[in-house]
């Protein structure tokens, strides 16, 4: 491809994992109402324009798994895995902190539990960023439109991350999540998967971004602003449908 159009988002998400730790203004009790309204924008374009696309893929993974029949009209089960995935990661990191804190009033979890959780979100970069170079064929909205709602998603991600590693993250964490995400869109020049795998690859990142929302958005600590989250994802939905 000669002129990749999306290497201009892949930096844009690139500047966020950088930068986006440093808008102070985001952070604090209550939680911003700019990450409640980052969430809505994020569910929203899973559900009105993400999950709507896997079902019209659906064909794809009907070719593809013949000889399993169960799965033809369960593509869905892949989004199932990415929230379980990222459910368990979530447990795995709160259980790790609680106990820290008991042992040595350290509220950081394990350095095994870091590696673990990073290692996890590195994966989901890559895939996000290879999904992103795909976008290169279809209309240049659609890009956008995915574009925008990954990079609001990465601005929650990021201080999700932060809260639970803080220095570790600032250190270490954020880097192996830049260089996941440009290794995953570089790879899109190097390896053109079937379309039932980008289909089954699309459904593990809708779960995961669902998850990843929901669990910043739901904890009472949070006192999260739900009127944000709404509204967020009523101006988004709006904008996907008009489209």
């Amino acid at each position: 491809m000669d002129h990749p159009v999306s290497i201009w988002p892949v930096l844009a998400l690139v500047l966020i994992h950088f930068f986006g730790m440093r808008l102070r203004f985001l952070s604090g009790l209550p939680r911003s109402i700019w990450l409640s309204g980052a969430g809505g924008v994020s569910v929203a374009y899973v559900f009105l324009h993400l999950f709507p696309e896997l079902n019209e893929g659906q064909e794809h993974i009907e070719d593809a798994v013949q000889a399993l029949s169960f799965l033809r009209h369960h593509v869905y089960l892949m989004a199932l895995l990415g929230l379980a995935v990222f459910y368990g990661l979530e447990r795995s990191v709160v259980s790790s902190r609680k106990e820290n804190q008991k042992d040595s009033s350290d509220e950081q979890a394990s350095p095994g539990v870091f590696w673990v959780h990073i290692g996890s979100f590195a994966l989901y970069n890559a895939l996000i960023g290879y999904i992103l170079f795909q976008r290169e064929e279809g209309p240049v909205q659609e890009m956008l439109l995915f574009a925008i709602a990954m990079a609001l998603h990465f601005i929650v991600n990021d201080f999700g991350l932060q809260d639970h590693h803080q220095h570790m993250y600032r250190r270490m964490g954020r880097w192996v999540l830049v260089t996941a995400l440009l290794a995953g869109w570089l790879t899109g020049f190097l390896v053109e998967m079937p379309q039932s795998v980008i289909v089954l690859l699309m459904a593990f990142v809708g779960g995961g971004v669902v998850l990843n929302v929901l669990k910043e958005e739901l904890p009472e600590e949070r006192e999260s602003r739900y009127w944000a989250f709404l509204v967020g994802a009523t101006v988004y939905s709006v904008l996907l449908l008009a489209i």
